[in-house]
């Protein structure tokens, strides 16, 4: 049986925060990910946005039975985009569609100032791309990541992310030497 499947880019390449079953790596043509705001939320969070020519890693995992509503839940801010002609995997074959979350345009923003980028979240990001595709594939996340002049909240010691996950020393070396590579402006909370 074919299940439909999701295309995660951010904190869902993290295994640590989500069940979804069979999730695998997989790479996305024609979009790229980008930092956003939006009134729903007080911080920054991932985007994508079509972007010809660009290409991104992420995670892909069934959604069982097309039971879409935890993931739903999940992503309030996002709207579903079929994504299924352009995800590049072994796994075609198991899937009826492929699906991504962005968010949607009429309620959101490039971010800024006012709406920082949780460091607890970009952990959870960042462990998951080291997780699943090494230091190589956290250097194309930081690569095909636009926003990087959105100030950084520095929530490490009490993360507001709620689904912040615990980093070893080497995970959290790796975050900080990529944010003081971008010149990143971290903010103490």
């Amino acid at each position: 049986m074919k299940h439909p499947f999701f295309f995660g880019y951010g904190s869902l390449v993290n295994t640590g925060t989500h069940a979804f079953p069979d999730a695998s790596p997989a790479r996305l043509s024609g979009w790229r990910r980008v930092w956003r705001e939006t009134d729903l939320r007080p911080a920054a969070f991932l985007s994508v946005e079509r972007n010809e020519g660009s290409q991104i890693a992420g995670l892909i995992a069934a959604v069982p039975d097309g039971d879409w509503d935890a993931l739903d839940a999940r992503e309030y801010a996002y709207e579903r985009h079929i994504v299924t002609d352009h995800v590049h995997t072994g796994k075609l074959a198991e899937m009826s569609s492929v699906q991504i979350y962005a968010t949607r345009p009429e309620i959101s923003r490039d971010a800024g100032a006012n709406h920082p980028i949780l460091l607890s979240y970009l952990d959870v990001v960042v462990q998951g791309y080291l997780q699943q595709f090494g230091p190589k594939g956290v250097a194309d996340f930081f690569a095909t990541t636009r926003g990087w002049s959105t100030p950084i909240l520095n929530d490490r010691s009490a993360p507001i992310y709620p689904r912040a996950q615990r980093l070893t020393s080497e995970e959290q070396a790796c975050v900080d030497g990529w944010l003081k590579s971008l010149s990143a402006v971290v903010q103490d909370r």
